[in-house]
């Protein structure tokens, strides 16, 4: 955990920097935007001189890492409202539909993969390697469309824009992201299926899986119980290389489906010049993206017994 904590240090002030600098070269100037194209000279740098931009872009830097490290991602410059009162609205959003997306993947996924391994080489095996290899060059923004003509407007059963927290209405709630939720989920599950499908196969013809058939072990209990937790870990590794891809599509589709999480959060700071917007939101989804892949490390360690006796042995001799 201390090495991955190490890690995740670099990546977050390289992130910041790049974030950074893109904005304080960018175009933009927000005392004009403010203040109007009447505005003085002397009340543009007044402004600037308010919102700190006067100051040379290294002080700017660290005085903005100084705050963040204490929890204060500093306020909107054209709003005035805080950073993180922000991200703590918006956030429910985005995690709702990546969440929710993600789980899509891993069942369909997991079920699609596991249908096709125990009935390869029969049309089953064929129809879902087939529908798994078109549904992976599908982009989500494409499929969020097709989602759209189809429950939005030729059979208007689902709503195609706007959030209900789950806390007011959970029904309405799973309504309003279902659609984006399925559009990000769909490639993911068609990655997972042929991974865990190859997996699988390739589990089945080992000398342990033989013998607990031989043992006279049940067909359920083989998958579960020997081959499954075997053939997991690599898709267990196609899911963490999926979930930084569905929390960026989840910027995506809140632009598609009008959802007021922080990829829209994010694209209106940054069309605006919102610099302080702008960062909060790609920090706090550069973290969510480190510890979902923390998270996913975790797992795979616990899957595969040698990475356990070596994480260990690392500790026993720390």
């Amino acid at each position: 955990m201390p090495r991955a904590l190490l890690r995740a240090v670099p990546v977050l002030l390289v992130t910041a920097a790049i974030t950074f600098l893109l904005g304080a070269f960018a175009k933009q100037e927000p005392a004009e935007l403010l203040l109007g194209e009447s505005a003085t000279a002397e009340a543009v740098a007044a402004l600037d001189h308010e919102l700190g931009r006067d100051r040379p872009l290294v002080v700017q830097f660290l005085t903005w890492i100084g705050d963040a490290l204490q929890g204060d991602l500093g306020a909107s410059w054209f709003t005035g409202i805080a950073v993180t009162d922000t991200i703590t609205q918006r956030l429910p959003v985005s995690l709702s539909i990546a969440g929710l997306a993600l789980l899509l993947a891993v069942a369909l996924g997991a079920g699609a993969g596991i249908l096709a391994a125990l009935h390869r080489g029969s049309w089953i095996d064929t129809a879902v390697t087939l529908a798994a290899s078109t549904l992976a060059t599908l982009p989500p923004f494409v499929v969020s469309i097709m989602l759209i003509l189809v429950f939005g407007v030729a059979v208007p059963v689902l709503p195609t824009g706007g959030f209900v927290p789950f806390t007011q209405d959970p029904a309405g709630w799973l309504a309003c992201i279902i659609l984006p939720a399925i559009a990000l989920s769909l490639e993911a599950a068609a990655d997972i299926a042929r991974q865990l499908r190859t997996a699988l196969v390739a589990t089945y013809e080992e000398n342990f899986v033989i013998g607990a058939r031989l043992r006279g072990h049940s067909e359920a209990r083989i998958l579960l119980r020997h081959a499954l937790p075997h053939a997991a870990g690599p898709a267990l590794s196609v899911v963490g290389l999926q979930v930084p891809r569905l929390i960026g599509g989840a910027i995506i589709a809140e632009q598609i489906f009008s959802l007021p999480g922080l990829g829209l959060m994010a694209f209106e700071g940054a069309t605006q010049g919102d610099m302080p917007v702008v960062l909060g939101a790609v920090m706090v989804t550069v973290l969510a993206v480190l510890l979902s892949t923390f998270v996913i490390d975790l797992l795979l360690t616990a899957l595969n017994p040698e990475e356990r006796t070596a994480a260990r042995t690392e500790r026993t001799f720390a």
